[in-house]
Parts: structure tokens; sequence; C-alpha cells
């Protein structure tokens, strides 16, 4: 089933994961790095969309009712409060979020981005779950270079900033389900699987994100999600001496 997923993600990208990165990824010693890089992703990708949420569509009370909901995750990722059983439940949102103004698009932003973040914070909550049943010890990990790389390529001028933004999210979340199905395999039974059920949940925001950008744009956004895919590419093929979740060519 998650072949007829994967397809459409390996069209949209220029290029697989190579099998340089694989073979680091799958080595034991490394499982540390991946469990918590990824659980670090998951919550910059809610935070991205909580970002474009109250950027461009929220009111200024939802704004605030926005930043309550991530307040608990970003405590534990960045000031080390709390702990896995203060996040359980905390994924959903309580409050409406209500849109600024009757814009078209920002109706559309609300409600991709509020199920996006919702995914996205229960997925952080079922990684630290996992990492912890591990007994791995929790570590400051450092941003990668891949989403910097993608951001430098952005255009300073509205609205083609937040089109660029949307384009970026969707190579983000298309490289994120791609890595899923291929490290999977090699990993151990209940790993793998979790891994393919984030794939079969994930799948879908990438287009969301991509449907955004043509609706915002509202013309052919052809040209820069080619230029966009030639760069995310070249990142994820060039050598690189960090290995992260979305690291390029490990330097052994």
């Amino acid at each position: 089933m998650y072949q007829q997923l994967l397809a459409p993600i390996h069209r949209f990208l220029q290029c697989e994961t190579p099998d340089a990165w694989i073979n680091e990824a799958k080595k034991p010693q490394n499982l540390s790095i991946i469990l918590q890089d990824h659980m670090m992703c998951e919550l910059k990708a809610a935070q991205s969309a909580m970002f474009l949420l109250r950027k461009y569509a929220a009111d200024s009370e939802s704004n605030q009712n926005l930043l309550q909901w991530m307040k608990p995750y970003e405590d534990f990722a960045y000031r080390k409060i709390g702990d896995l059983n203060s996040l359980k439940g905390k994924s959903q949102i309580t409050k409406k979020i209500e849109p600024r103004s009757d814009q078209p698009y920002v109706a559309e932003i609300i409600d991709k981005m509020v199920l996006l973040i919702k995914e996205e914070l229960h997925h952080f909550y079922q990684v630290l779950e996992i990492i912890e049943q591990r007994g791995i010890a929790l570590e400051n990990i450092s941003a990668g270079r891949y989403a910097k790389g993608l951001m430098r390529e952005v255009i300073n001028h509205e609205p083609y900033t937040l089109v660029d933004k949307l384009i970026i999210g969707a190579f983000i979340e298309a490289r994120s389900c791609e890595r899923f199905a291929k490290l999977a395999p090699y990993l151990d039974e209940k790993l793998e699987k979790f891994y393919i059920s984030l794939l079969r949940s994930e799948a879908r925001h990438y287009e969301d994100y991509l449907t955004l950008a043509e609706q915002i744009a509202g013309q052919d956004i052809s040209a820069r999600v080619a230029h966009f895919a030639q760069v995310e590419a070249e990142l994820i093929r060039a050598p690189d001496d960090e290995f992260k979740f979305h690291s390029g060519v490990p330097i052994v």
C-alpha cells in the first residue's frame, strides 16, 4: 500500500536518499541521533505551520491561543520543563481559531495548518515515548543545514515570500516521508511499523502545502517548484559533516 503513497512523492522529489545516508542511519549507535532529531523535526514542522497561521491567517486573540497550545512542547524541548505525562493529550487545541480577514485563502490556511499541527505534535509525543521506552538520554540536538539551505532561497517580497515558504514546507514533508519509507526496512519491527504509520498519516502534507501555494500565488508556480527541487536535491546529495534526519551524504 505505501508504495502507492510514495509514487507521487518520488515524482515530486528530484532524487532519492543516497545509500550512504541509509548505511549511516541504520547503524545501531546512530539510532539515538535519528530518533532525537526526528522528534525535533516534528516540533519544527508544527512551529513552521503555526508561524504561517499567526502571520497570515489568525486574529490577535487566536494568536495567543496558538502560543499557549505550543508552549508545553517548547518548554519541554528547549527549557527541560515537563515530561511525557505533562504532554499527554496536549496535541489538541481547545479553542477555535478565528480568521483575521475574509480573504479566500485564510480559511484554507487555518483548516490545513491546524490539522497539520495536531498531527505533528502527536508524532512528537509518539517519538518521545519511544525514546523513553528505549532508555535514550535526551541531548541538545543542533539544527542541521537542510532547512536553512532552503530558506536562503526565499524571495523577500509578498506574496512570493509566503508562496516560497509553502513550497519549502512541501519539500520538507515529502523528504520526511521518503526517508521514513527508505529507512524503515532497516529498523527493528516496532520502529519499522511506526515509520510506515507515519508515512501513511503524513503523505498528504506536502500536497496540502502545494495546494495552498498555488491558490495564494494565483498563477503557475512550476518554475519556483522546480527551483526548490534542484536546491533540495543538492542539499541531499552533497557531502555533510553533520549526521541528521535531513542531512546530506555523511562524511565518514
